[in-house]
């Protein structure tokens, strides 16, 4: 997803690499943003939700020639009943993973090291009525695998998806994710009931501008999509995107009276801090 989780290599011990999964997807958004599927292991079994180690192997060493894996945290795009594993991803061009990343085609080999884990799962949240996924960029990927689980329209009368982003074009994955999920065979019926999808743009004129933030703080958001009840008993969250973002949405939360939960200590709101350097 980002580039800012990093794994350190013990070079003192023998390398043992994941199985190389192989590319079966490409597709290009923006000359920042790109998405990309791959098999799955037949034995990888995740939460929708949750995030793995991807990578390629790293340059060689200009003196000794050994390679390593160079690999970074990554939100599996795909629900857990998918056969294929989809991840979306930034571009950046001096960037250690995704400035090699970002060339790969269809029949090309990734690493992938199928421990999945992460706290944007539904285990963490206690029982409500609504969830919110509160998301900024490429923070959006572990919503488009939550959104295409059935258990998401089972736990929850609505959803509300909010994707905040500098441009229009930014905005395109979610766009393609909302009318996906509404297709769906398997979940389609329930999201045209319970799914609202809220896109702000906070550069580029949009139908809606504004940070996901400052909407939600002056009542915007709430006054848009007609809430009125609001509250720790009603509303649970997961939050995923910048350090900026993850910091003001907690604060906020938090003067509602929600409180963070976790895996082993399931709460009202929840935030993803693998992808914050």
């Amino acid at each position: 997803m980002t580039e800012h989780h990093t794994v350190t290599i013990d070079t003192a011990k023998p390398l043992i690499l994941p199985d190389a999964q192989t590319v079966t997807e490409v597709e290009h958004y923006t000359d920042k943003l790109f998405r990309f599927c791959v098999t799955r292991p037949a034995s990888m079994r995740f939460r929708s939700g949750e995030f793995v180690m991807i990578g390629l192997m790293g340059d060689p060493h200009p003196k000794t020639g050994r390679q390593k894996p160079l690999l970074r945290a990554y939100s599996i795009a795909s629900p857990a009943w998918d056969e294929t594993l989809q991840f979306y991803s930034i571009k950046v061009e001096d960037g250690p993973l995704t400035s090699k990343l970002q060339y790969i085609k269809v029949g090309d080999q990734v690493i992938l090291r199928p421990k999945p884990v992460g706290t944007l799962v539904h285990d963490a949240l206690t029982p409500a009525k609504r969830l919110w996924f509160f998301s900024t960029g490429t923070g959006i990927a572990p919503f488009a695998s939550l959104l295409r689980e059935p258990e998401t329209y089972e736990r929850f009368d609505q959803i509300i998806l909010t994707h905040t982003c500098r441009n229009v074009a930014d905005l395109k994955f979610g766009e393609e994710l909302i009318t996906e999920t509404l297709r769906d065979p398997l979940v389609g019926e329930d999201a045209k009931e319970k799914l609202r999808y809220y896109p702000t743009t906070t550069q580029e004129k949009s139908d809606k501008m504004g940070r996901i933030t400052n909407l939600l703080e002056d009542g915007t958001l709430f006054l848009d999509l007609d809430i009125i009840d609001f509250n720790p008993a009603n509303d649970r969250a997961m939050v995923c995107g910048s350090m900026g973002l993850n910091t003001d949405i907690k604060r906020v939360l938090g003067a509602h009276g929600l409180t963070e939960g976790s895996n082993s200590n399931p709460g009202e709101f929840v935030v993803e801090k693998a992808f914050v350097g």
